[in-house]
């Protein structure tokens, strides 16, 4: 049986590093958030594992997330690599510690993602897969949406992880494009997406809203399956509109509306985080 995992979540000390994607609506990030904090809300929830993501681009957030990465209740890591920058990425994979790294990821906002599809790219893209990680992305721009249908295309092998649904439009209930990027990214095999919530749309969504999420996880459960889909909470970034428990039953509830199956329901609850992360299984599951 799948382990229920929280697929997305960050610590940081607040006075550890610089934030620069933080601003003043973020006032309630500001503040340190350990282990020690999300193992409260876990046990309350029933989860038994997470996934521990990057929040800085830079060397010493990799040296921060080994040292979290020592805490039982985080089973990967999504690690920061320099990846427009080839030479130095792997240079970086090389360094840091690889005590459960499972992933990379650089922050790409909305930038342009021409330089993936570069030889240099293509290649460091193919030894990232080669080590068995993932790569982590949140494409919402159409130029960023082709340059990863073209890297997905180059390197079949590689797993992607489209992160927060690929920022649905929840604060306007539009509807395009992110549907139809959400559409072309499912033709790509190798591409799944984590049902949660990012800060862009948290910062200005009006309120949290259960029902908002509703036609916009029944998109991508028809277009990626459960096979392709992970719930993850994004504590604690989703606190600037919900408590951990209540966004996490929230969530917990649009899966059971819209995957009424309890075997996709452990998919997406900690199966598909498994298999998409290679996450070893613990002795006590064996």
């Amino acid at each position: 049986m799948s382990r229920t995992i929280d697929a997305h979540h960050h610590f940081w000390r607040t006075a550890a590093q610089e934030q620069p994607w933080r601003s003043d609506d973020h006032a309630a990030l500001e503040a340190d958030f350990g282990p020690e904090d999300l193992q409260k809300e876990l046990s309350a929830a029933n989860i038994d594992a997470t996934i521990l993501m990057q929040s800085v681009d830079e060397p010493a957030e990799n040296d921060r997330l080994a040292e979290y990465a020592k805490a039982d209740l985080v089973a990967g890591v999504v690690a920061w690599l320099p990846l427009a920058e080839p030479a130095a990425a792997l240079a970086e994979l090389d360094r840091i510690n690889p005590l459960k790294v499972c992933g990379v990821r650089t922050l790409i906002a909305q930038d342009p993602l021409d330089w993936l599809t570069s030889e240099e790219s293509i290649s460091l893209f193919r030894e990232i897969a080669r080590r068995g990680l993932a790569w982590d992305v949140v494409p919402v721009s159409s130029q960023q949406i082709r340059s990863v249908l073209k890297l997905a295309a180059a390197v079949p092998e590689l797993r992607i992880v489209v992160d927060h649904l690929g920022r649905p439009p929840l604060d306007t209930r539009e509807w395009q494009p992110w549907a139809d990027h959400l559409k072309e990214l499912s033709q790509c095999p190798g591409v799944a997406v984590k049902v949660s919530v990012g800060i862009d749309v948290l910062t200005r969504w009006s309120s949290w809203q259960r029902e908002d999420l509703v036609p916009y996880v029944t998109w991508v459960s028809e277009h990626f399956g459960a096979s392709r889909l992970m719930m993850a909470s994004n504590w604690p970034v989703i606190l600037l509109k919900a408590d951990y428990q209540r966004a996490w039953q929230d969530l917990s509830a649009v899966v059971r509306d819209v995957f009424p199956d309890p075997a996709d329901q452990a998919l997406l609850k900690g199966g598909t985080a498994e298999r998409w992360y290679s996450l070893p299984v613990p002795a006590t599951a064996r």
